[in-house]
């Protein structure tokens, strides 16, 4: 199942009138040249608003889904601004820096021009996406455009995607809320489903044909090591199964889905495993499956899967590091004091490509000590992926929503230490700088929810251009040591 945009790129020039139309022109094509991806080159320069519905419509019969409009001299303001109103996909606005010719006929000003359409844009609430120095030669905006197909890739997604659940949340999770307005105005559609809904569907799928299968490629996948319970492949084949055709027959108008499903405390009873292993396999694909029933985090974590198109997961901020720990395998080895680190833990959703060689299928041990008869052995809470995360850089980010329906995220970089945890599900033990700070005066001062998603790299200024082009006004960061958060006590 193909769940992430393919970015198809168009780019149009454009030229006031009283201004050579030569000089985007040949600006435009001098772009094409240095860009090393494919992008189609309209042959329309758009001049006026007869243009500008040319150009429109001649990149979308091309298929385009995203576009750079490029101010190649000054620009119409009212035209070029009403190509990202009628263009059904994200734009980003370039302007030419000069160099290229004399500076009488051969000047352009769409430094200047520049001015005039962000405030156009301003004025007919457009969202556009502006590098941070958008002026540039072809190569300086080759460079650019690199930059924004990332950014444009999550966007489209984003825009073409339906989240389905299945809950409530469990009970004490009040963390997890999910108000739909700000879903509604990011334009994310959201199906909301029974968990019987699904007990039901996966019923269905009993004695399904492709289930042996899902278990092969399980098997392969696990090894011989990390297969304990080979007798559990069939019903776990099954579930997945079971989620992919919902995922096939609910995704109604919109192209692109993701999962918030409720996974405990009567799924393992009542389907006879834990849906862990099951959730990281569809996050390898680009298809998160969130845990508890937590809407934004899918959302955040598909946001993540679109930049980086890789694997990502969700986890808790869950516990901190032993100062034993720390002393005996980080301190003097990694630049990073004992509150910039703590472990980040979730029952067995990591995709196994993200974890250490020897993750394997397990237990989970507080579903067990909750739901199976003490001293037994476990049964049905069998199915999680458990062992270590890979050490290597990460992004911690989310999405959220709050209680009072305003949009706030936050990002920080980090990494993943090579560091042995000694516990229990998919864990690591994770380093962000200033991590004790960035905790308590973003994550707890602003009721971010205990769930953060984990991209496998670091893409915070690709996430950054994302949340402010859905509309995301409060995006926090780990601030360095010396800039105080608007919380922080300056007497500490």
């Amino acid at each position: 199942m193909k769940n992430i945009p393919d970015v198809k790129l168009g780019i149009i020039a454009v030229s006031r009138d009283c201004f050579p139309a030569v000089l985007s022109i040949k600006r435009r094509e001098a772009i094409v040249n240095a860009y090393s991806g494919e992008i189609y080159e309209c042959p329309v320069t758009v001049e006026n608003e007869a243009d500008m519905l040319k150009a429109v419509a001649d990149v979308t019969d091309k298929g385009c889904n995203a576009l750079v409009v490029f101010l190649g001299n000054f620009g119409p303001e009212t035209p070029e601004t009403l190509i990202a109103d009628k263009f059904d996909g994200p734009c980003m606005f370039v302007a030419a820096a000069e160099g290229d010719g004399d500076l009488i006929n051969g000047r352009g000003d769409a430094y200047c021009g520049m001015l005039n359409c962000s405030y156009n844009l301003a004025m007919r609430h457009i969202s556009a996406y502006i590098p941070s120095y958008p002026v540039g030669t072809a190569d300086d905006i080759a460079k650019m455009i690199e930059d924004f197909i990332p950014i444009a890739r999550a966007y489209i997604g984003v825009k073409n995607l339906k989240i389905i659940t299945f809950g409530p949340r469990p009970q004490d999770f009040f963390a997890c809320n999910a108000p739909i307005k700000g879903l509604y105005e990011m334009g994310i559609e959201i199906e909301e489903n029974s968990e019987l809904d699904l007990l039901v569907s996966y019923k269905e799928h009993a004695g399904d044909a492709r289930i042996d299968e899902v278990c092969r490629d399980m098997a392969d996948e696990l090894g011989v090591t990390g297969n304990n319970y080979p007798e559990l492949l069939p019903r776990m084949a099954q579930f997945e199964l079971t989620l992919l055709d919902w995922a096939e027959a609910h995704k109604g108008a919109r192209k692109y889905v993701c999962f918030a499903d409720k996974c405990w405390p009567a799924f393992p009873e009542q389907f006879g495993f834990e849906p862990c292993y099951v959730n990281s396999r569809l996050a390898s694909r680009g298809i998160p499956v969130s845990c508890e029933v937590d809407i934004y985090g899918a959302l955040s974590e598909y946001i993540g899967a679109c930049i980086s198109q890789d694997a990502v997961t969700l986890l808790d901020i869950n516990n901190s590091v032993p100062a034993s720990l720390y002393e005996s395998d980080i301190k003097g080895k990694a630049p990073y004091t004992l509150t910039d680190t703590f472990m980040g833990f979730h029952c067995g959703n990591t995709p196994s490509c993200k974890m250490c060689a020897d993750r394997a299928v397990k237990y989970q041990l507080i579903q067990h000590r909750l739901l199976e008869p003490e001293g037994s052995e476990p049964d049905f809470t069998r199915g999680t992926l458990e062992g270590d995360i890979a050490a290597g850089d990460i992004t911690f980010y989310r999405l959220q929503c709050d209680s009072e329906g305003v949009l706030r995220s936050y990002i920080a970089h980090g990494e993943v230490l090579d560091v042995p945890t000694g516990s229990f599900g998919g864990i690591g033990v994770f380093a962000i700088p200033e991590m004790g700070r960035f905790y308590r005066h973003v994550l707890i001062e602003k009721h971010f929810p205990h769930h953060g998603a984990v991209a496998f790299g670091h893409y915070g200024k690709a996430l950054y251009e994302v949340f402010r082009l859905l509309g995301v006004k409060d995006i926090s960061y780990n601030k360095p040591a010396g800039s105080l958060y608007e919380s922080e006590n300056p007497f500490a």
